[in-house]
């Protein structure tokens, strides 16, 4: 591999990393417009929203409302062509309405993959799963029918 497709594939990686760890954990909305093209396309918007650009500033920022100290924790970053997938945990405490549930001051946590695709440091299309199901369960919010996912013991310590 050589040494500028390596710098190349950094420079991607920063743009997702930089929205990851500046925008949407540090409440960052300046940056946010920089680094998301006007012509933005989200591919896999959430229920109720839009997937324009505005779309992902109102996702990012009832996520900051509903959980003041949102941020995400990176585990891996890949580049595939202009694509960056990552793989994270968010972590919060839900001190706003999220999904229609009250505040329950709990802490939570969940995971989300997502693809960004990036244009001239830009962010242009975006696909993403989250993991809602074992948000839910930890807010109590799953109907008394679904089964419980057995409990993850977490190997590093979960003082943060």
């Amino acid at each position: 591999m050589s040494d500028h497709h390596e710098v190349q594939q950094e420079a991607l990686k920063a743009v997702v990393r930089r929205n990851t760890l500046e925008v949407q954990s540090g409440g960052n909305f300046e940056l946010f417009d920089e680094l998301f093209a006007d012509d933005f396309l989200d591919h896999t918007p959430q229920p109720g929203g839009t997937p324009d650009k505005e779309g992902a500033r109102r996702l990012y920022q009832a996520l900051r409302e509903a959980f003041p100290d949102f941020h995400a924790e990176i585990h891996w970053q890949a580049v595939d062509g202009d694509i960056v997938t990552t793989f994270k945990t968010y972590h919060g405490t839900h001190q706003g309405v999220v999904l229609g549930i009250e505040p329950t001051g709990r802490k939570i946590k969940f995971e989300t993959v997502d693809a960004m695709r990036i244009r001239n440091g830009q962010i242009v299309e975006h696909w993403g799963v989250a993991n809602l199901y074992y948000l839910l369960q930890q807010l109590d919010a799953l109907p008394s029918s679904a089964p419980k996912m057995p409990e993850t013991k977490d190997h590093h310590n979960e003082q943060q």
